[in-house]
C-alpha cells in the first residue's frame, strides 16, 4: 500500500532536481552583459551567479539556491514569471519551466498575424480524398484543399468575416443547407467557439465578430447569452450536397504545434451513403478555376 506514495515522492524529487538543473543551465549560459551587469577581468563564473539571478528576479539568494538544489520549495506563478524574465527565457523554455514546477503558465494571447507555412500547405494539398482546411484562432478559414471546395464550396469567394466558420454556420444559406441536423451541430459549434474564445476575451476582432453575429443571426442572439461551453466537435457529420445528395464524413480537429491557435480540420469520407465515390465524382467534375490556391 505504501508503494504508490513512495513512487509519487520519487517522481516529485526527480522533477525538482530537473527543475534545478534546468535553471542552472539557463543561468550559466546567460552572459552578464545581456542583463546589464558589469564584469571585471577576474570573473571566472560562467554566466550569471546565483545571487545575481536572485537580485534580478527579486527573490532571496538562499531561497533561489535551494530551488537550484532541488529542495522542496514551491515557487509561485509570479516568481516563476520573474525568473523567466531574469533568465531571458524564450516561449518554449518558459513553458518547460512551468511544467517542471508543476504550475499552470498564465496564458497571454497576443493577436499576431496568422500564416500557414509551406509545409502545412503541402500536407493540406496531399489530402486528395479528405476535405480539409486550416482555421485560425478566431475560426477564420486560412487555407483549404480541393476536396473541401468540392464538398463545402469555394472559400476563395468569401472575404473577411464571411470566411469564418461561425459566420458560415449561422448566416451562410448554402452552408446551412449543407448541414443535416443543423441545429444540433450549430449549438455545439457555438459552445466550442465560446470555450476557445475565452483565451481572447476583450480582443477587438472577437468582439466585432460576436457583435456581428448578434445582429445577423436570431439563433446566435438567443443561444450566446446562455454561455454554454463544449469541447471542439469531433465525430460524424452528415452533409446534403446539392449535386450528389447525402454524404457522411468522420471529422477531427488537429492542433498545430507552433505556438499559435491554428488547427487542421480533416473530414474522412465514410462508406455510408457511398460517400467516397461521390467525393471522387465531385472532384472529377470540378472546374480548374475553382480549385484551391
Amino acid at each position: 500500500m505504501n508503494a504508490p506514495v513512495a513512487s509519487t515522492r520519487s517522481a516529485d524529487e526527480s522533477r525538482r532536481r530537473e527543475l534545478g538543473a534546468f535553471l542552472r543551465s539557463r543561468r550559466e549560459r546567460l552572459a552578464p552583459s545581456a542583463t546589464g551587469i558589469a564584469t571585471g577581468p577576474r570573473r571566472r563564473t560562467p554566466g550569471l551567479r546565483r545571487e545575481e539571478v536572485a537580485m534580478i528576479a527579486g527573490v532571496g539568494t538562499t531561497w533561489y539556491t535551494w530551488l537550484e538544489q532541488g529542495r522542496d520549495v514551491r515557487p509561485s506563478v509570479e516568481v516563476l514569471a520573474a525568473l523567466c524574465e531574469a533568465l531571458r527565457l524564450d516561449a518554449v523554455e518558459k513553458r518547460h519551466l512551468f511544467i517542471l514546477a508543476g504550475r499552470q503558465q498564465p496564458e497571454r494571447r497576443v493577436a499576431a498575424p496568422e500564416k500557414v507555412d509551406a509545409t502545412l500547405l503541402h500536407m493540406l494539398q496531399s489530402l486528395v480524398l479528405q476535405p480539409a482546411y486550416v482555421v485560425g484562432r478566431r475560426w477564420d478559414v486560412l487555407a483549404w484543399n480541393d476536396a473541401a471546395v468540392a464538398v463545402f464550396g469555394d472559400y476563395g469567394l468569401l472575404e473577411g468575416d464571411s470566411r469564418n466558420i461561425v459566420h458560415m454556420v449561422f448566416t451562410n444559406p448554402h452552408h446551412r443547407r449543407l448541414l443535416v441536423d443543423w441545429e444540433e451541430l450549430a449549438r455545439v459549434v457555438l459552445a466550442s467557439f465560446r470555450a476557445e474564445s475565452a483565451k481572447y476575451v476583450g480582443d477587438l476582432d472577437f468582439e466585432r465578430l460576436i457583435a456581428l453575429m448578434m445582429s445577423s443571426s436570431p439563433e446566435f442572439r438567443d443561444w450566446w447569452p446562455r454561455r454554454d461551453v463544449a469541447r471542439r466537435l469531433t465525430g460524424v457529420k452528415h452533409v446534403r450536397h446539392p449535386t450528389v445528395g447525402l454524404m457522411a464524413f468522420e471529422h477531427m480537429s488537429l492542433s498545430i504545434d507552433d505556438g499559435s491557435d491554428m488547427r487542421l480540420i480533416v473530414y474522412t469520407p465514410l462508406a455510408e451513403q457511398n460517400s467516397i465515390s461521390k467525393l471522387q465524382q465531385l472532384l472529377e467534375a470540378m472546374p480548374a478555376e475553382r480549385r484551391s490556391a
